[in-house]
């Protein structure tokens, strides 16, 4: 009886302490599985969970046919652990292992990357040397994806590849000099690529995923994203990218060939002000920075103001004739060789000549700077400064490109004014004005006088397709319809029966044109032994379409016009074919140079 009690006693006690325990397991179980269970699986996923950055595609560059200037890849860097850079054992397809050491993997990595195995280990080494911890160092950056392929295919355990955003530039040098370029990390450093980083410029994204042990490969449906990436946008601009590398090359030959410093060529559309082609030469390369200059690498086009010389008569002649004071053909003035007006003034012309009976027409034809002088002061020096202020002198164009200058235009009655000045400035001295604002002016005259706004960027496409940077279409009048169809009609002459009427002829097409050959200042108050010559002019006269500006530095060759003239003639033509434009009907109207 006593046994038998006892033994249900511990029969008790054990179903008891069985109850007990399970009623712990039970309540451990539920403890990890609901109660905790988010915090858990947090902390062990944090232990396997790795995070990576998304990376956002900056914007690309085109031109106004969608061609790509600047584009985004990616690219890799290739890495090593230098710790634990040593030989290995590698599998081939049948199973055979072979022994590799550190020198052959080496080897092996250089011959894909184009190295030298003793340079890779140098790199280890020099790593271990600096820290004998080491667990990183570059080997080689922005290798392209069949490079990276071919170095995975060999497996070495100790090195590893990272993704490397880079940019590249598929026409090269074309544009280079307003497209600009990026740094090795990606950092906008000059042109359109810093100016309008607002638009191009993209924002990286990050996910994390768990890995499914030291390979670091994610395991499935574990990626989440923590932050979505955004890409930039698309940057249009107005440039025809064909165009542009022609022009490149007409000016590159020609600076060769005379020897000059440097060249800029603009093409402008007469009817709309946007830039077609804006050519430097020297010029940069953005896959290739380091082979050009600094000072070639941006666009003297915006940045290199100069003084323009005769260019610059026919926007006084427009200033003359809007202002009512004279006509194309009207009787004119006496011009001698040597002009000394009351003033004090002292104006010559470049060769000697008897006294002429100039019309405005003949004082452009001749490049007078006398007879020039004698036509500007039939106006007043303040209306004269405001009608070069309409034609967008001595202020930055509405591009806005990276270090633009806006020129030298001195008011009258302050100090830079002085009795000299009064008349330089009406025959391009004593003035600065840059390629591109050259270029404007004589869109004005081209356009019946109303100037319409310089524009190189067309608009900037976000990803999600809104549209913005638009530039104006807004023109402004600077003189009437008729001021703007004499001074055409005058710089026509000036091309048919200037001395340069063979070297820029254009069959088929009126031309109206005007050469400069200036001093250049030597930045001590004196000038250079060099002149910078130059071309402006609009075709075709009866219907202007395309605008040229050409302006070269210290030709030493060809020290006059006839250096740009054939550069003009070459642009001016390959424009009027490329666009089909209409061959003129009529030939450009007589007008007299004498009375």
């Amino acid at each position: 009886m006593n046994t038998s009690r006892a033994r249900s006693r511990r029969i008790f006690i054990a179903a008891v302490l069985l109850i007990a325990l399970v009623g712990v397991f039970v309540v451990r179980l539920v403890d990890i599985q609901v109660v905790r269970a988010a915090e858990l699986n947090r902390d062990a996923e944090g232990k396997r969970s790795i995070e990576r950055v998304i990376y956002g595609t900056r914007g690309d560059i085109v031109d106004a046919n969608g061609t790509v200037l600047s584009g985004s890849v990616m690219r890799y860097d290739v890495t090593v652990s230098p710790k634990n850079a040593r030989g290995f054992e590698r599998t081939a397809d049948d199973g055979t292992k072979t022994t590799v050491t550190r020198e052959q993997a080496a080897a092996e990595l250089g011959a894909v990357l184009g190295m030298t195995g003793e340079s890779i280990i140098a790199i280890i080494d020099s790593a271990l040397a600096d820290n004998p911890k080491s667990d990183f160092a570059y080997i080689s950056k922005q290798v392209d994806i069949e490079t990276y392929r071919a170095v995975e295919e060999l497996g070495i355990p100790w090195q590893s590849r990272e993704r490397h955003p880079s940019r590249v530039y598929p026409n090269g040098a074309v544009a280079g000099n307003l497209v600009g370029f990026v740094g090795d990390e990606g950092d906008p450093l000059a042109g359109l690529e810093l100016s309008e980083d607002s638009c191009l410029a993209s924002d990286d994204g990050l996910e994390s995923y768990v890995s499914s042990g030291a390979d670091f490969v994610a395991l499935p449906d574990s990626t989440v994203t923590l932050e979505q990436a955004k890409d930039g946008g698309q940057l249009g601009l107005t440039i025809d990218a064909d165009l542009q590398w022609f022009t490149q090359q007409v000016a590159l030959a020609q600076v060769e060939a005379t020897g000059a410093q440097w060249a800029t060529v603009v093409v402008q559309n007469a009817k709309t002000g946007e830039l077609l082609a804006v050519a430097d030469v020297p010029t940069v390369d953005p896959n290739n920075i380091a082979a050009t200059d600094a000072e070639d690498r941006g666009s003297r086009s915006f940045t290199t103001p100069y003084e323009p010389g005769s260019t610059y008569k026919a926007l006084t002649a427009a200033a003359v004739v809007d202002a009512g004071k004279a006509t194309a053909t009207s009787p004119g003035v006496i011009a001698p060789y040597r002009y000394l007006p009351p003033n004090g003034a002292n104006i010559n012309d470049s060769s000697y000549h008897e006294d002429e009976r100039m019309t405005l027409t003949g004082v452009l034809i001749d490049s007078s700077n006398t007879g020039m002088s004698m036509f500007g002061e039939m106006i007043s020096d303040e209306q004269r400064t405001d009608y070069m202020k309409a034609f967008g002198i001595g202020r930055s164009t509405e591009v806005g490109f990276l270090g633009e200058e806006p020129g030298i235009l001195h008011d009258p009655g302050t100090d830079a004014w002085d009795n000299q000045t009064k008349y330089t400035t009406m025959f391009g001295q004593g003035v600065a004005t840059t390629a591109v604002q050259i270029a404007s002016a004589y869109q004005t005259i081209a356009n019946g006088g109303v100037r319409m706004p310089v524009s190189l960027v067309s608009g900037c496409t976000a990803a999600d397709g809104t549209v913005t940077e638009k530039p104006s279409t807004e023109g402004t009048r600077v003189i009437s319809e008729d001021a703007a169809t004499q001074t055409s009609q005058m710089l026509e002459r000036v091309y048919l029966e200037g001395w340069l009427s063979e070297a820029w002829n254009i069959p088929g097409y009126r031309v109206a044109a005007k050469t400069g050959t200036a001093q250049v200042p030597d930045g001590s108050g004196g000038y250079q032994s060099g002149y910078l010559v130059s071309v402006a002019g609009f075709a075709p006269a009866d219907d202007p379409q395309y605008v040229v500006s050409v302006s070269i530095m210290d030709p030493v060759k060809m020290n006059s016009s006839a250096a740009s003239a054939p550069v003009f003639q070459k642009v001016m033509s390959y424009a009027l074919k490329k666009f089909r434009t209409i061959p003129s009907g009529a030939p450009a109207p007589e007008l007299p140079s004498r009375w």
